[in-house]
C-alpha cells in the first residue's frame, strides 16, 4: 500500500498492512516491562493504542486529517523501542531510553519511502517524538512553559488525546501515571490559548526570544529593529535550493558552502574545518555591513543549522529558514543532473539523519515540497 490508500485505510486495515512489515516484526519480538506493560510486546500494546482511539469521547468530531495523524502516531509512536530496549542487569528491569527521539527518525524514513506529504510526515514525526510528554508535565519546572513550546511543534489537543489512548492502551492497574495528570496538560493549554493552536505570542520576534532566552518571559516583548535578513537554506543535495534563491532571492548576495569549497579547492570528503571558517568570516562582513543575505548549504541536522543561526542572531538578523524536500525520487533525479553529483549513499544516509527546521528556530519558516 502507499500513503495515498493508507491514509484512508481503517484501522485494522493499517494494522494488516503492518503486520506485512519487518519492523512489526521486531516490535512483536520487544518486551517491556511488566510495570508499565503488563499486556506484553510493543506490538501487542501498539494494537491496543490504536484501537483506543475511536473508543475516545472526541474521535467523531476530529478531522480526517486529524485522525490519520493520531493513527500513524500511534502506529509508530513505540517502533523504536526494538533499537533501545535493555535489561538492567542487576534489577532485571526493561527500558527503552530515548526510544521516542530514535522513534522520529525511523517514523519519518518510513513515511518518506510510502510518499507522505512533508506537512503530515512532519506532524506524525513530532508528534512521536513528544508523545510521552503530557505524562510528565507535573515534573516540569515551568508546566506552563512546557505546554506554550509544545504548541509550536504539534497540536496540544492531538496529544493529549494520543496521551489518553497510550494510557488506556495497556493492561496494567497499577498504573503510576494516571489520567488526571493528562487533564492537567488539558487544562493548562486551554488556560494558555494553545490547546488547539499555537500560543499567540505578540510578534514573530517576542516567539523567537522566549524559545532562546536563559529564563524564558511569555510577555516579553522585545523592540524590532533588525539589522538585515538572513535567508538560511536547508534540504538535501538535489532538493532545489539554487533554483529557489534565483527565482526567489535573486537580489541577495549567496554565501554558499559548495561555492567556497570550489574556491578552496577542498572535496565534500575532506575536513571541512577550512571551508566553514571562511563561510563563517564572510558572513561576518556581510552582517557587519548590515547586509541582507542568503546563507546556502545542507543545514539538515539541527545542532549544525543552529550554530549558523546563532551566529546570525548575535549581530541583530532577522531570521528566515527555507526549507526544500520534493519528493525523495525527484532529490535523487535532480542530483544526478548537478554538476557538483553526490553520491546517492551520502544522500541516503543525510536523509536518513535529516531534522527538518521548527518554528522554534526562526522568525519565519517556509516548508516546500514542491519539485522545482
Amino acid at each position: 500500500m502507499n500513503w495515498n490508500q493508507l491514509k484512508t485505510a481503517t484501522i485494522e486495515e493499517v494494522v494488516a498492512w503492518a503486520e506485512t512489515q519487518p519492523w512489526r516484526d521486531a516490535m512483536a519480538a520487544c518486551a517491556q516491562d511488566a510495570q508499565w506493560h503488563s499486556e506484553g510486546d510493543v506490538w501487542t500494546h501498539t494494537k491496543l493504542v490504536l484501537r483506543q482511539l475511536p473508543e475516545l469521547d472526541e474521535w467523531p468530531t476530529l478531522s480526517p486529517q486529524e485522525r490519520t495523524v493520531l493513527i500513524f502516531t500511534a502506529l509508530f509512536h513505540d517502533i523504536a523501542k526494538p533499537l533501545t530496549t535493555e535489561v538492567d542487569s542487576i534489577t532485571g528491569r526493561i527500558r527503552s531510553p530515548k526510544h521516542a527521539v530514535k522513534g522520529e527518525h525511523v517514523a519519518r524514513a518510513i513515511l518518506r519511502d510510502l510518499g507522505c506529504d512533508l506537512m503530515t510526515r512532519e506532524e506524525i514525526a513530532r508528534m512521536v517524538r513528544n508523545h510521552g510528554r503530557p505524562a510528565f508535565l507535573l515534573e516540569r519546572e515551568d508546566p506552563t512553559h512546557e505546554v506554550v513550546r509544545l504548541s509550536w511543534l504539534v497540536n496540544n489537543r492531538l496529544l493529549y488525546l494520543f496521551a489518553l489512548a497510550d494510557t488506556r492502551g495497556r493492561a496494567t492497574d497499577s498504573m503510576t501515571r494516571p489520567e488526571e495528570n493528562l487533564h492537567y496538560w488539558k487544562l493548562l493549554a486551554e488556560e494558555a490559548n494553545c490547546y488547539r493552536q499555537p500560543y499567540p505570542f505578540a510578534t514573530d520576534h517576542a516567539r523567537f526570544a522566549f524559545f532562546h532566552q536563559e529564563e524564558p518571559n511569555l510577555h516579553y516583548v522585545p523592540h524590532e529593529d533588525f539589522r538585515c535578513t538572513v535567508t538560511l537554506m536547508c534540504g538535501l543535495p538535489g532538493s532545489g535550493k539554487d533554483t529557489w534563491l534565483s527565482q526567489q532571492r535573486s537580489n541577495l548576495p549567496i554565501v554558499s558552502l559548495d561555492d567556497i569549497r570550489g574556491e578552496l579547492d577542498v572535496d565534500p570528503t575532506d575536513n571541512q574545518g577550512e571551508v566553514a571558517q571562511f563561510a563563517r568570516e564572510r558572513c561576518r562582513e556581510l552582517l557587519r555591513a548590515k547586509t541582507s543575505f542568503a546563507f546556502n548549504a545542507t543545514n539538515t541536522m539541527r545542532q549544525t543549522r543552529g550554530r549558523w543561526l546563532d551566529l546570525f542572531a548575535d549581530y541583530g538578523a532577522q531570521l528566515e529558514v527555507i526549507y526544500l524536500e520534493p519528493p525523495f525520487p525527484e532529490i535523487l533525479r535532480q542530483n544526478k543532473e548537478r554538476a557538483g553529483r553526490v553520491p546517492e549513499g551520502v544522500i541516503r544516509k543525510l536523509a536518513d539523519r535529516c531534522e527538518p527546521p521548527t518554528w522554534l528556530e526562526c522568525h519565519r519558516l517556509e516548508m516546500n515540497d514542491a519539485v522545482s
